[in-house]
């Protein structure tokens, strides 16, 4: 199985919209799936495993590599279609064994069955305390990797996240780097309706609150693969002995399909009938064919 690369802002935009058409035909086909956050999660997961974490499938083990921690676990099946479409498993296999019993596919990844998942996740506010761990032993191996974690925003307002994120700036982990999906809903709330983040609110309050614990973070638009591209690109290098960085990625849920942005607390998990997948395909084509002519 080849190792896949993808260099060109362009080619990634392309991939991007390839994993969503993917995403919504498996929606279809499966019958109820955490559909929301993936599709706002896309671009930047796109951009770390086809291009910046060097992620190859014929070297989970290497001690060396960079490794992702999937902190939002419902979200699995953004992974699970990631490495059906880098050629790790059967498409077919994925969308007839997803959610049952017995087959490897569950609606949260699960790090037994499915290689490439390296922590099982899925009960929120997990992944960036397994990220200090992780970044504690590579630091006592002087391994320089990264250690990434993806986050959604429901998900900061779980009080284990903030102890990690003091802990790992009072420990100087600068391998890590915690990525938020900041979409702007959970399952029950939008923005601001349950918490507040600083002064500010929204996604430049969170980030005042990972400054404020003694992170490095940017805000970003999630949307714009240039812009991930460049952030990803500008990440200060690993000293083992430095702030661990924070990127707040400004999304909407369901990014890339119009019904699904227009309600996004509504969709947090859902399925289509094919007039629901015809609109959310169309969606989608011309949602990339508008980021590609950014580009």
């Amino acid at each position: 199985m080849a190792k896949v690369h993808v260099e060109n802002v362009r080619d990634l935009v392309v991939k991007a919209g390839e994993i969503r058409e993917k995403l919504a035909l498996g929606t279809r086909r499966i019958g109820n799936v955490h559909i929301g956050g993936p599709m706002s999660a896309t671009d930047v997961t796109v951009a770390l495993y086809y291009k910046y974490m060097g992620f190859d499938p014929d070297n989970l083990d290497d001690p060396n590599r960079d490794i992702f921690i999937l902190s939002k676990g419902h979200n699995g099946i953004l992974l699970f279609t990631i490495f059906c479409d880098m050629g790790m498993y059967d498409w077919d296999l994925l969308l007839d064994t997803y959610n049952t019993i017995g087959h490897p596919f569950g609606a949260h990844p699960n790090h037994k069955h499915v290689k490439g998942i390296e922590v099982s996740s899925g009960s929120l506010g997990h992944g960036l305390s397994w990220c200090c761990g992780l970044a504690h032993a590579n630091r006592g191996r002087n391994i320089k990797s990264r250690i990434w974690t993806l986050l959604g925003d429901g998900e900061m307002e779980e009080g284990s996240n903030w102890e990690a994120i003091l802990y790992a700036a009072s420990h100087n982990l600068d391998n890590i780097v915690a990525i938020v999906d900041f979409n702007h809903a959970s399952a029950a709330f939008e923005t601001g309706q349950n918490e507040r983040w600083g002064e500010k609110g929204g996604p430049e309050g969170m980030a005042d609150c990972f400054r404020a614990f003694g992170w490095n973070a940017t805000v970003i638009d999630g949307t714009k693969m240039a812009e991930i591209d460049k952030t990803l690109a500008n990440l200060p290098e690993v000293t083992l002995n430095g702030k661990p960085n924070a990127i707040i990625c400004s999304t909407t849920k369901g990014q890339g399909i119009k019904f699904m942005m227009e309600r996004p607390c509504a969709w947090h998990i859902g399925g289509f009938d094919d007039e629901k997948l015809e609109e959310a395909l169309k969606d989608i084509r011309e949602y990339t064919a508008e980021r590609l002519a950014e580009v």
